[in-house]
């Protein structure tokens, strides 16, 4: 039987594109190593144009990116309809895509919906399942209306004829706050405020890259928590990781920033499993399991909370697409739930076939609507 042929798509046009390239090297290796199918990769420049297979590879392996680009520019007709994703048609027949683009276009569902328009099977969420979890306000939204715990917060617009002060939300949220673009990810537009220059400073910041942002209450003694979530309709759960960076809890301004998470984690005190009460342990479980279900995820997700000094949990946010780096907790948190690299990526790549043939099963059908037959207006 032939092998199915799968393509993993990186990069894109976010400010995650190079932790992409690093997902993407690993996820390759873990499926080369099932030894089950014929890959191959397309990157996808920061000019939103999908590469050729050949340099594609190249990038992944960390060559110089500036100049394949160019030369993939040059060979190319960039004005046709088609021509940022005109490379797929180069490539052997395509069984499924798996998508490693972190933030933009990978995370948004903007790729899914090419995928779905395709006809193709794809690795992951579907893509209101990927465009709510984006949005932070919309995801908090509802995980508060599922009785999902998660922090108090407050929502600002870029053009808002009030902006909200640093008076109200100190009033209403306390100090210190998270200032945090509400379509970002891996901590890009979030800063921790906690008077008004720092509050202003941070708005600023966020604002650079979303047109709304999110004010969110700070947690008392935090402990940062991980939790990976796998599956379609039977869902499991992995062990839970904790994390902790220097200064971090009680009156500490230390927090799992982008350089901690991607660049340099050497001071990063990691625990998996964490240590935690049985019934605090199953408890975030449970709300991870809950809050994968009502945001309506699929294939693979990771979920990060936060535990306050009486070990309170609660749900931070999803991460519909997350990082599997060398530095990734998600990476290490199914080596320690007895799943490696290369059976986790398998699992995945089967979760996404099951997914395409159940909607494969819904019906778009429609009747015909025959002749118009248009009442009166007015008796006329």
């Amino acid at each position: 039987m032939s092998k199915k042929h799968v393509v993993l798509l990186f990069g894109g046009n976010s400010s995650e594109h190079d932790v992409s390239k690093r997902s993407a090297y690993n996820y390759y290796q873990a499926l080369k190593e099932t030894g089950k199918y014929d890959l191959s990769v397309v990157a996808i420049a920061q000019n939103g144009f999908f590469l050729d297979a050949k340099r594609s590879f190249e990038i992944m392996n960390q060559a110089d990116e500036a100049p394949l680009v160019a030369e993939y520019m040059e060979s190319i007709n960039p004005t046709e309809t088609l021509a940022p994703i005109a490379a797929l048609k180069d490539l052997p027949p395509i069984d499924i895509f798996f998508p490693v683009v972190h933030g933009n276009l990978g995370e948004d569902g903007t790729l899914q919906g090419l995928f779905r328009l395709l006809k193709k099977p794809y690795v992951g969420a579907a893509l209101r399942g990927h465009a709510i979890s984006f949005d932070k306000v919309i995801t908090k939204e509802i995980l508060t209306a599922n009785g999902i715990r998660n922090t108090k917060y407050l929502v600002t617009y870029q053009n808002d004829d009030q902006p909200l002060t640093w008076a109200t939300v100190e009033k209403e949220l306390g100090s210190p706050v998270f200032v945090k673009a509400a379509n970002q990810g891996s901590s890009v537009g979030i800063s921790r405020a906690e008077n008004e220059a720092e509050y202003q400073a941070a708005l600023a910041d966020s604002f650079k890259y979303d047109r709304k942002v999110l004010v969110e209450a700070a947690v008392n003694g935090p402990r940062e928590l991980e939790v990976g979530v796998i599956g379609n309709d039977d869902i499991l759960v992995s062990e839970i990781g904790a994390h902790q960076v220097p200064d971090q809890g009680g009156d500490g301004k230390g927090w799992y920033d982008y350089k901690s998470k991607f660049v340099d984690n050497s001071a990063v005190a990691f625990e998996i499993p964490a240590k935690l009460p049985e019934d605090v342990t199953a408890e975030i479980k449970a709300m991870a399991k809950k809050a994968y279900q009502v945001l309506n995820l699929a294939g693979e997700a990771r979920m990060d909370f936060l535990i306050d000094e009486n070990n309170v949990p609660y749900l931070g946010e999803p991460n519909t697409l997350p990082g599997f780096t060398n530095m990734s907790l998600f990476k290490r948190l199914w080596d320690y739930s007895d799943i490696n690299n290369a059976k986790l990526a398998d699992m995945m790549v089967q979760y996404g076939f099951e997914a395409y043939e159940k909607e494969q099963q819904i019906s778009y059908s429609f009747e015909s609507l025959g002749e118009e037959k248009v009442g009166t207006f007015n008796g006329q």
